[in-house]
């Protein structure tokens, strides 16, 4: 699995929505600095994710509405997407143990293992 990406409201429907495995999705903005802390565990998850799920990223400074959307009072905030739904989701910062659980947990629902 590559670096995350970046996702917008362009390419939300395609990246997320549409994915075919759960995606986890971390709206952050670049001042915060729980932000950079979280994505870092997320980079270092990536290995172990690999096959299981996407991990996207959506700049909450230049998409406002989609943080909106998702009704973000706070960052970081991670939601796993799964079928086009939202399923799970937290704010602040996380372990990747408790990161892994949550992808888990959304793929075991779609008999992703």
């Amino acid at each position: 699995m590559s670096a995350i990406k970046e996702v917008t409201s362009a390419n939300f429907d395609a990246e997320v929505v549409q994915s075919p495995v759960p995606v986890l999705v971390d709206f952050y903005g670049d001042w915060c600095r729980p932000c950079r802390a979280m994505s870092r565990v997320l980079e270092q998850m990536l290995p172990q994710l690999e096959g299981k799920a996407k991990v996207v990223k959506v700049n909450t400074d230049a998409e406002g509405e989609l943080a909106a959307a998702f009704r973000v009072e706070a960052l970081p905030t991670v939601v796993v997407m799964q079928g086009g739904r939202m399923v799970d989701g937290f704010v602040g910062l996380a372990p990747g143990k408790a990161v892994l659980g949550m992808i888990e947990r959304a793929g075991a629902g779609a008999g992703v293992k």
